[in-house]
């Protein structure tokens, strides 16, 4: 068992978990961490993951981001707020990059990285690792016969190096690696490839091996990319406008064309036609893929129930699976496991798939409530499906103990009346808050002993709680339906970030019914990013939004405006 609960499971010939074993699943308690809205990255109770209790308390507060990898999650790669680089494990093939490929269980600093702000990790089979940088720089490390650190060599690398073949003037923003070929993302779209090509996972139009970083072209060509992802020996890659294109092996039906058969250059996913996917990831041999509406679809092998389809049958086309929940905002997959996870609007955790040797065919609600625990706990092998930040509970911060204080009427000077209902906060904090409008009516209008209520009759309860919680917590707890109340009141008041907050909030509750409320509500307020995404996502769905009643209520201005937009963007183009 590799988390701390005593899980029994089914020796069953049917090889699911049995109802007692998730009843005992379920009974596990709840973790004391939560995620922040608005924050990059995800945070991680580092206790589930065994490796890391190697590290003593003085070395895990001092982590910042970290990457368990390896084909038996052995190896860990972490980055300290100072932005060193430190690695430990088993250090196969010399994939901790220390110079030598001894193993250490003591944490040895990778100086070739020092000060590098790492913004995307991966690792291969062999293994081999690649790194990206915030200034956009591409480093490699590792197993290296198939030539996938892409140094025009196929000799180990002990030690990260700088790999610039074809990138030079390139800004490396994302890499991707399958079991022994790699991909890296650059900030203008382009798509570069490079190592084993057995079955054209390189996209090159061959099979013949690639030892340096080779861009991606054929139906990529001229199409900006916004994220790719690697199974064992295939690629995908997602367009900026939402298509899916993928190469490699097809055996059993990873790609999702509609057959089996491997392709040695992009190929578009048709059946996706018509859905904007935000989302892609794969496993193994099994893709998950998540729209901008919330919709899931998987396709790919589903020996182990990793589909969620209810069966182990494969699918060479994508299906939608988990109609039945609510909207699905994270996916989550990794191409060493076949594992899968998903987490929905409130914040619900499922998983399917392999799970601890075992099989589910459905996605299973836990009590988990990051997809990251579902990989540390239950796939085999227990690595992390994305690089990770880390959040520290062993103490109440000064922000931790500021948010508890929030409309508590023990400790309260001052409360605001909203529709008849009282918010209870302190003077001392409005007073050296950011907001402008508070500071600027403590020094025009109070001094200490006057006034004790305020009534507010301009915002509902609701957003005028979420608006006082946010000066306490830098977050926003609010539905997607209040968001654009409180995208009023933060516009009112000035208030930038939580006006991007707000944005976010919407972005993620956008449908096809409210996409025309939420359009005339980003340019009513000037919120030209949200209203660039609510824009897009209208013209996406063109068909669907204009058959709701919010289209045919908007005032003929705007719709004149909505309509010459899309015509110039080709919406109307056969």
């Amino acid at each position: 068992c590799r988390c701390s609960c005593s899980c029994v499971w089914s020796d069953s010939s049917e090889g699911n978990i049995s109802p007692d074993s998730l009843r005992k699943f379920n009974n596990l308690g709840k973790f004391t961490y939560q995620e922040k809205l608005g924050l990059a990255g995800a945070m991680v109770d580092v206790s589930k993951w065994p490796l890391l209790s190697v590290l003593s308390a003085q070395e895990q507060a001092a982590v910042r981001q970290v990457y368990i990898f390896g084909t038996s999650a052995n190896e860990a790669i972490y980055i300290t707020h100072a932005n060193e680089v430190f690695a430990f494990g088993l250090n196969c093939s010399g994939c901790l990059g220390t110079g030598d490929s001894v193993s250490t269980i003591v944490p040895k600093k990778l100086d070739f990285l020092q000060g590098k702000k790492v913004v995307s990790l991966s690792y291969g089979s062999g293994p081999h690792v690649l790194l990206a940088t915030e200034d956009g720089q591409l480093f490699a490390w590792g197993h290296n016969v198939y030539s996938q650190l892409g140094n025009n060599t196929t000799s180990a690398g002990l030690s990260p190096a700088l790999i610039t073949n074809n990138l030079q003037s390139k800004k490396v923003t994302e890499v991707a690696c399958g079991s022994h070929h790699s991909l890296a993302l650059t900030q203008d779209g382009e798509v570069f490839a490079w190592g084993y090509n057995n079955c054209g996972q390189v996209g090159s139009g061959s099979t013949t091996n690639q030892p340096y970083p080779r861009k991606v072209t054929g139906c990529l060509q001229g199409k900006a990319a916004v994220g790719i992802t690697c199974g064992q020996t295939s690629s995908l890659a997602l367009i900026d406008n939402g298509e899916v294109y993928g190469w490699g092996y097809n055996g059993n039906g990873q790609l999702g064309i509609g057959n089996n058969g491997n392709q040695l250059c992009p190929c578009r996913l048709a059946t996706l036609q018509g859905v904007c996917i935000q989302q892609v990831v794969a496993g193994y041999a099994h893709c998950l893929a998540l729209t901008d509406e919330g919709l899931l679809y998987a396709w790919g092998a589903n020996t182990y129930g990793q589909l969620g389809t209810r069966n182990k049958s494969n699918h060479l086309s994508p299906v939608q699976i988990m109609v039945d929940k609510e909207r699905v905002v994270e996916v989550a997959a990794c191409h060493s496991t076949h594992t899968s996870a998903a987490k929905t609007q409130s914040g619900k955790v499922f998983m399917w798939g392999q799970c601890r040797g075992q099989s589910m065919v459905l996605p299973h609600l836990t009590h988990f409530t990051a997809t990251d625990d579902v990989f540390a706990c239950f796939a085999t092998p227990s690595v992390m499906w994305r690089l990770l930040s880390v959040e520290h509970d062993d103490f109440m911060t000064a922000s931790e103990a500021l948010r508890k204080e929030f409309d508590s009427p023990e400790t309260s000077d001052l409360k605001f009346s909203v529709d008849g209902k009282c918010i209870h906060v302190h003077k001392a904090v409005l007073k050296i808050s950011r907001c402008e409008h508070f500071r600027s009516m403590f020094r025009s209008q109070w001094s200490e002993g006057q006034q004790d209520v305020i009534e507010i009759g301009q915002f509902s309860y609701p957003v005028y709680r979420s608006f006082l919680q946010f000066l306490y917590t830098d977050t926003v707890e609010l539905p997607p339906e209040d968001a654009i109340g409180l995208l009023d009141l933060a516009t009112s008041y000035c208030e930038n970030q939580l006006k991007r907050l707000c944005q976010q909030i919407i972005k993620r509750g956008i449908t096809v019914d409210n996409a025309f409320t939420l359009l005339s509500a980003a340019i009513r307020y000037d919120a030209e990013d949200l209203e660039e995404f609510c824009f897009r996502f209208c013209v996406n769905h063109l068909t669907q939004v204009t058959q709701t009643t919010a289209f045919w209520q908007v005032d003929g201005g705007m719709l004149k405006e909505f309509i010459s937009r899309a015509s110039r963007c080709g919406a109307f183009k056969n």
